[in-house]
């Protein structure tokens, strides 16, 4: 619930979590007991969320789980009105099987939905997000009979299929301790606490898709032959997969480690100052041995080998507005980001080509108008009067 009220400032309309439950469709943990996922949801302020969650104890507090995996989301509705069915997360059906929490915009996400309708996947929310849970189930249901796939195999391959921008977290009741993170033009970082020191010099180890194409993390870590990671005892996994302790030098107690994920630092600087930023691509996902491991979906040769374990040395307050007086003036300074980040995922610079989704369809039909209203409020209306400027040039199109 502090997560979340520490993303408030960027403004919302809901919220929710998903969390391991006993009260809900049921799923074996490692330590035998049913555990399965429960979502609750709720319109307007996380305070609403949270009042939800105490007087009805609708998340079972008072049970003891042997796994510790949930998400949440702040939601500000671009598919759907403001309502509890059409805030996050999102479910791949009524059993809870996948939930995902999404920021961004799944430019095609109408044309999935025809596809997995047509498939019997029945949708009960307004959301491009759905498409994501249901998509990650349909790789799930069909996967090849003679080889399992793996949590991060089957979110992959299903965010391959997605266009436009997102950062995603996974959640699913067939991976009880298993999380699942990727991005792609949206930010998103990795917290990392653990029990052991972790040097400040400590890389993860990228696994690329020219190095396996299916990595096999669930594997003793003596039988690896490729790939990296994080594991328990603070240290980071190479590429010649060495044995992962698991235990402490004692053999008494588990080596503690904890992944916190989330799209804005202020949401974990009160746990955790070591984090890890993705890129575009990076899928990360978090074993039920406690090791994080970042598969590389795409070809890029350009992109790093590591990925740092970075030290954030400001405060709190200084995360919220940095060296800004106030939100307005740090948001007007990272306008450069702000447009790259919008073009990823819309701008093929090979073929110089723009995919602006729900457009494309009707482009025939724009070219024939003979005027355009840009219709905004707030910083966009100043957005739209430059932008009108530039298209009447470029169009001359009043």
């Amino acid at each position: 619930m502090t997560g979340l009220c520490r993303l408030e400032y960027r403004g919302y309309d809901s919220a929710g979590i998903a969390v391991d439950s006993c009260r809900s469709s049921a799923s074996l943990s490692p330590a035998g007991a049913k555990v399965g996922t429960q979502i609750i949801k709720e319109k307007g302020k996380v305070k609403a969320l949270e009042k939800r969650i105490y007087e009805q104890n609708a998340s079972g507090l008072d049970e003891v789980y042997a796994t510790h995996v949930g998400i949440a989301h702040t939601r500000w509705a671009t598919h759907g009105e403001p309502s509890p069915v059409n805030s996050h997360p999102q479910r791949s059906d009524e059993g809870n099987e996948f939930v995902v929490v999404h920021n961004g915009i799944i430019t095609n996400y109408k044309a999935l939905k025809t596809a997995l309708q047509g498939h019997g996947y029945k949708f009960e929310s307004e959301t491009d997000t759905e498409v994501i849970a249901k998509l990650v189930k349909y790789v799930y249901d069909t996967q090849p009979t003679d080889r399992k796939m793996t949590f991060m195999e089957i979110v992959e391959a299903a965010c391959q299929q997605l266009e436009g921008a997102y950062a995603c977290l996974f959640k699913s009741v067939h991976f009880p301790s298993e999380a699942v993170a990727t991005r792609r033009g949206s930010p998103l970082i990795i917290g990392v606490r653990s029990k052991q020191h972790i040097h400040a010099d400590e890389n993860v180890q990228v696994i690329f898709n020219n190095e396996k194409t299916h990595y096999d993390y669930s594997a003793t870590p003596s039988s690896r032959r490729r790939g990296g990671g994080f594991r328990p005892d603070g240290k980071a996994l190479g590429k010649t997969g060495s044995q992962t302790r698991l235990l402490s030098a004692e053999g008494k107690d588990c080596a503690v480690v904890e992944y916190f994920m989330a799209s804005d630092a202020s949401a974990i600087i009160e746990h955790t100052n070591r984090v890890i930023y993705l890129e575009d691509e990076d899928v990360a996902a978090v074993t039920s041995k406690g090791e994080l491991f970042i598969h590389q979906a795409s070809k890029d040769e350009k992109l790093p080998a590591t990925r740092a374990i970075r030290t954030l040395e400001m405060e709190m307050q200084q995360i919220m507005k940095g060296e800004f007086p106030c939100f307005m003036m740090k948001e007007i300074f990272e306008q450069t980001e702000s447009v790259c980040n919008t073009m990823r995922g819309r701008v093929n610079f090979d073929s110089s080509e723009v995919m602006l989704g729900g457009l494309k369809s009707e482009v025939k039909f724009m070219l024939r108008a003979r005027r355009l209203v840009f219709i905004a409020c707030g910083t966009s209306y100043h957005s739209a009067l430059a932008a009108r400027a530039l298209m009447e040039e470029m169009t001359q199109v009043p």
